[in-house]
């Protein structure tokens, strides 16, 4: 079982508990600047959320073509 399969194990696990903490860091960015990075911070959040998303869909057969 290679790195990347652990992961995707992993996400399939806890992929709720990553996206908030995702979420929780976000926030703090956020806060930390000022909100004057909010539109990239937000797209950053978005995409790491859809990259979690795509592990756990690969990890259970689905996943984009």
């Amino acid at each position: 079982m290679g790195f990347m399969d652990k992961v995707k194990g992993m996400l399939g696990q806890h992929g709720d508990k990553v996206g908030q903490g995702i979420d929780k860091g976000a926030d703090t960015l956020d806060r930390r600047t000022g909100g004057k990075h909010s539109d990239k911070i937000r797209s950053g959040t978005d995409k790491a959320k859809d990259g979690i998303d795509r592990m756990g869909d690969d990890r259970h057969g689905g996943g984009a073509a």
